[in-house]
C-alpha cells in the first residue's frame, strides 16, 4: 500500500470513531429517558425533567441578560469566578515554585519531600482545616481549590525545569544569555509540554475543588445550590447541577485544549518533523 493510501486509511479511522461516538450519546440518552421512565424511581428522574429544570433554574431569563435568570446570577457567577480565580493563583504559583525547584538540585531534593507528603493528603481533608483558619466564606474556598490544584501544576513544571536538554543551556551559555533571556528562552519554552499536561490536569481539579468547597462552606455557587435542594428533596435540580457540572467541564477542557494547541503548535509541528 502506497504512502498515500495508508494515511488516507489512518486519518478516516479517528473520524469514523468519532461518528460513533455522536451515534452513541442519543442512543445513550434515549436509553436512560426509556429506563427512568419505565423504572419511576424517585431518586433517578428522567433526562428530559433535568433539562426542564435546568432551563428552568438557570437559563430562563431574559434575552438582555444571555437567558440568565436571578439563581444563574446569583450561583454560576460566584463559582465561576471562584474557579478561576483559584485556578490562576494555584497555576502561577506552581509553575513559578516548580521550575525553581527543577533547576535547583540542592532545593529540590531539600523540599521534595515535603511536596509528595503534601500532595498525598487529600485536600477535601483539609477543609475543616480551612475553615478554622478562614471562617466560611470566599477565601476558605479559594484556599481549598489553591491547594488541590497547585499539585500537578507544581510536579510537572519541576519535572520538565529539570530535564530541559543540556546541550540548549551550553548554547546559552557560549551566547552568554542573562538569567532572565535563559529562562524565558530555553527553560520555559522546553518545559511547556510538561507544564501544559499539569495545567490540563489542573482545570478539572479546580472544578471538583470548587464544588466540594461550596458543599461545605458556602452560602452561594452550585455546590450550595445543589445542597440545598438535597434538603428539599428537589431531585430534578440536584441532578440538574449535576448535568451543568458535566457540560461546565466540557466546556473549559475544550477551551483549554484550543489554548493548548495554539500555544504548543511549534511543539507539534517539530515532533512532526515539520
Amino acid at each position: 500500500m502506497s504512502a498515500n493510501a495508508t494515511s488516507a486509511v489512518t486519518s478516516r479511522r479517528p473520524f469514523g470513531r468519532r461518528l460513533v461516538w455522536y451515534w452513541l450519546l442519543p442512543v445513550a440518552v434515549l436509553a436512560w429517558e426509556l429506563a427512568t421512565r419505565s423504572a419511576q424511581a424517585a431518586y433517578f428522574p428522567p433526562p428530559s425533567r433535568i433539562v426542564v429544570r435546568l432551563h428552568e433554574m438557570w437559563f430562563s431569563g431574559p434575552p438582555s441578560r444571555a437567558f440568565l435568570t436571578d439563581e444563574a446570577l446569583a450561583d454560576l457567577l460566584p463559582s465561576l469566578a471562584r474557579l478561576f480565580a483559584g485556578w490562576a493563583m494555584a497555576c502561577a504559583a506552581g509553575v513559578l515554585a516548580g521550575v525553581a525547584l527543577g533547576r535547583s538540585r540542592g532545593l529540590s531534593a531539600l523540599v521534595e519531600p515535603l511536596l509528595h507528603f503534601g500532595r498525598s493528603v487529600p485536600p477535601s481533608t483539609l477543609l475543616p482545616v480551612f475553615l478554622v483558619l478562614f471562617e466560611i466564606g470566599t477565601p476558605m474556598e479559594l484556599a481549598s481549590i489553591v491547594y488541590g490544584v497547585i499539585w500537578p501544576v507544581l510536579i510537572n513544571s519541576m519535572d520538565g525545569a529539570r530535564h530541559v536538554d543540556r546541550q540548549y543551556i551550553e548554547t546559552g551559555t557560549v551566547y552568554r544569555l542573562s538569567a532572565w533571556q535563559r529562562l524565558t528562552r530555553i527553560i520555559l519554552p522546553a518545559a511547556a509540554p510538561k507544564i501544559f499536561a499539569g495545567l490540563r490536569l489542573s482545570v478539572s481539579l479546580a472544578l471538583i475543588m470548587m464544588v466540594i468547597s461550596e458543599l461545605v462552606g458556602s452560602s452561594e455557587g452550585i455546590g450550595h445550590r445543589m445542597l440545598e435542594a438535597q434538603s428539599q428533596f428537589d431531585i430534578p435540580a440536584m441532578w440538574a447541577g449535576i448535568v451543568l457540572l458535566g457540560l461546565l467541564g466540557i466546556a473549559l477542557n475544550g477551551a483549554f485544549l484550543g489554548v493548548e494547541r495554539t500555544v504548543l503548535s511549534w511543539h507539534r509541528g517539530a515532533r512532526n518533523g515539520g
